[in-house]
């Protein structure tokens, strides 16, 4: 497995974060006419904002204004965000293991966990302080209410919790 270090600042601290590639598990004439390329994918570490919260590092479209807004929620409740303009957010969501009903617009690696979409930051702080047996949480597509999707109108949603063997159950309701 090939490594790089990304070097960033954060909170005054200067911070390492080793770059994973991560390859596509099929192999060169599986369902395609080539292999894929490797993404790479940066895990979250701690970070030095005192917060005790892992940063989030997320993956998004850069013209998706709706993720911006979803990044300013996490920072105003205390998470440092490390963010990834990528073309293609596919790869990574199925690198992951994100569920296909689950996916969103954005994804994003907190600690041990994904948070695919508009997750509310509470939700995510309650996932860390319980640390449930899951890999990860969704709120599917762009509800209107959600983080991010601030709006008239607001519609319910609900958070998904999703498993690494499959399967996903709700969470939370909103």
């Amino acid at each position: 497995m090939k490594t790089s270090t990304i070097w960033m600042v954060a909170a005054g601290a200067t911070v390492a974060l080793a770059a994973v590639l991560l390859l596509d598990a099929r192999r060169p004439g599986e369902g395609s006419a080539a292999a894929p390329a490797p993404v790479p994918v940066a895990p979250a570490v701690a970070t030095p904002s005192g917060t005790g919260l892992p940063e989030v590092v997320v993956y998004k479209n850069p013209s998706c204004t709706c993720c911006t807004q979803w990044i300013a929620h996490l920072q105003r409740a205390g998470f440092t965000v490390t963010a990834h303009d990528v073309d293609n957010v596919g790869p990574i969501k199925r690198q992951q293991g994100v569920p296909e009903p689950l996916e969103s617009c954005h994804t994003a690696i907190v600690g041990d966990y994904i948070v695919e979409g508009h997750v509310p930051a509470d939700v995510i702080a309650r996932m860390l302080r319980e640390h449930p047996a899951v890999a990860g949480i969704a709120v599917a597509g762009m509800p209107v209410g959600s983080p991010g999707m601030e709006g008239p109108n607001p519609q319910p949603y609900e958070v998904m919790a999703f498993r690494a063997e499959g399967g996903w159950s709700v969470y939370e309701r909103r």
